[in-house]
């Protein structure tokens, strides 16, 4: 499954961060990198973006990026 179909007040453990090129490495450089663990805070009443807990910060992620990372549930 990947970082979007996660659901609020889940827990996920990075797989692999899909993609190539710049966008991959943004999103490997806000922290989310292999083995990491991502808590889903909330969603915004939209859908997009999606509040997350990353390594003790909280950060705010698209539905476009949240689709190139792969998860599984813990």
């Amino acid at each position: 499954m990947t970082l979007k179909d996660a659901k609020v007040g889940e827990t996920v453990k990075v797989l692999r961060v899909q993609g190539e090129g710049p966008i991959r490495r943004r999103i490997m450089d806000l922290g989310i990198t292999k083995g990491v663990e991502i808590y889903i805070r909330k969603v915004a009443p939209l859908g997009d973006p999606f509040e997350l807990t990353v390594r003790g910060y909280e950060l705010s992620l698209r539905k476009e990026d949240a689709k190139m990372v792969l998860t599984e549930r813990i």
